[in-house]
């Protein structure tokens, strides 16, 4: 009975992530069909629409918005709506939390060398965090909180999207050799995860 119960176990494992994955991709892609398919309906009647163009049609879209936004003009006119949300109090905080938990994920704004172990003051503790600010910087907030010999360290919490912010001393931080996205996704996953070696390392 014991066996049977741990094959079960290992198969929800298995099949479980699967399923999640599959489904969030399915709500995805009939999210954005549904949203769009009017659209071309409206446009060229059902002479012209078939299942799946308006989710290549978002695609398209999302491309050449990503293209064109090399150019200042272009990225000023694509930044506007975001900026007129800023401005209503009601949309303001969820579509910051919305942008930010997008630009954590990616390691967006995070240098390179940001990553760092972090031994907790007055403790063997060690947790991986992303520096996120340093003393000096003009025109920020938290940067001027900062005391000479302190960072703002990023701490990312396992199994949720969020983390702590705290300020420590510089000398309880030492650099690591690790992407930024790497680090998120190593301790969101708790280490549990496949975690691969870079290409030539050694096995």
């Amino acid at each position: 009975m014991k066996k049977i119960l741990n094959y079960f176990l290992k198969g929800l494992a298995i099949l479980l992530p699967i399923v999640i994955t599959v489904y969030l991709i399915r709500w995805l892609l009939v999210t954005i069909e549904q949203s769009l398919k009017p659209v071309w309906m409206a446009l060229g009647g059902d002479a012209y629409y078939f299942p799946g163009l308006a989710f290549i049609s978002f695609l398209i879209l999302a491309l050449l918005v990503g293209f064109s936004s090399r150019w200042s003009l272009f990225n000023s006119i694509w930044q506007l709506p975001g900026k007129l949300i800023n401005k209503m109090p009601l949309l303001r905080s969820l579509y910051g939390t919305v942008n930010d938990v997008f630009e954590m994920m990616s390691g967006k704004d995070f240098a390179d060398e940001s990553v760092v172990m972090v031994t907790l003051p007055n403790s063997n503790t060690k947790l991986i965090g992303i520096v996120t600010k340093k003393p000096g910087a003009s025109d920020d907030k938290l940067s001027e909180i900062l005391e000479d010999e302190q960072v703002a360290v990023f701490l990312p919490m396992s199994y949720n999207v969020g983390g702590y912010m705290i300020m420590v001393p510089k000398d309880c931080v030492e650099s690591l050799d690790m992407k930024p996205a790497e680090a998120l996704q190593l301790t969101i996953s708790a280490g549990i995860g496949k975690n691969h070696k870079k290409s030539g390392a050694n096995s």
